[in-house]
């Protein structure tokens, strides 16, 4: 068995989260973060890669695609990856907003080893179709097998609630169907929609059936069910 959707929480995402907050701490930011968290501390990226297998050996799953969820950290998943090449699958988010994105990206594909670049469009404030995003389509292409990540739909971070963080994100830049034109446009490049679309499911079905290169993921507690009356999850993987 293989899980498709984690996310690899690193000591630099805690960071990340905890520059956010007022009262932390300059010098290390992430103890702040877990502070407020109650949350242990996950270490170096080599402590963290080891804990995620004897966590995969315990639920028997052979191999997970890991992600590296703020923009820069895909260096900690490029350490576990190279820990464990059999178990992991490197991913890593892109903010196609900042202006060295393709270069990083490169650098992360090229020497890190991943295999995934993750998009966040209603986080990052960026429309599906901007050129910005088709250099990234680019660098894709231009390596077989790397696959681009594309959250569509309503997107929440539940650690950012937890910290009382705002998450100003705008859900108009999260439709599959802006996804429509780019998927032709690249049909080498593995596209995958995770959570049904989060919501949009119907959207994200007309694409997967219009575009052989756009996938589904089925991660999460699939909460947006709660949108669609009457809809179950079974109904949904039947669909």
């Amino acid at each position: 068995m293989n899980d498709a959707h984690c996310h690899f929480f690193s000591t630099p995402f805690f960071a990340a989260l905890g520059r956010g907050l007022k009262d932390a701490d300059e010098r290390a930011p992430h103890e702040t973060a877990l502070a407020k968290l109650g949350w242990e501390a996950p270490g170096t990226a080599e402590a963290l890669a080891d804990r995620w297998v004897r966590e995969l050996d315990r639920a028997r799953v052979s191999r997970a695609a890991i992600i590296a969820s703020v923009p820069g950290d895909a260096g900690s998943v490029a350490v576990a990856v190279r820990m464990h090449p059999k178990r992991f699958v490197g991913f890593f988010m892109a903010d196609p907003t900042h202006p060295d994105s393709v270069s990083l990206a490169a650098d992360a594909l090229d020497s890190g080893g991943l295999r995934a670049i993750c998009l966040f469009p209603a986080m990052h404030r960026f429309a599906i179709h901007d050129v910005r995003v088709c250099r990234l389509f680019d660098l894709a292409a231009a390596r077989p097998g790397t696959a681009i990540f594309l959250h569509c739909g309503v997107l929440t971070v539940g650690v950012r609630g937890k910290l009382g963080l705002a998450s100003p994100f705008d859900m108009r830049y999260g439709n599959p169907l802006d996804l429509h034109a780019l998927a032709l446009a690249y049909p080498t490049v593995p596209v995958i929609i995770p959570h049904f679309g989060a919501g949009l499911f119907r959207e994200a079905l007309m694409v997967a059936d219009l575009c052989p290169n756009v996938r589904l993921d089925t991660s999460s507690s699939n909460g947006w069910i709660k949108y669609h009356p009457g809809l179950t999850l079974s109904a949904v993987f039947q669909q």
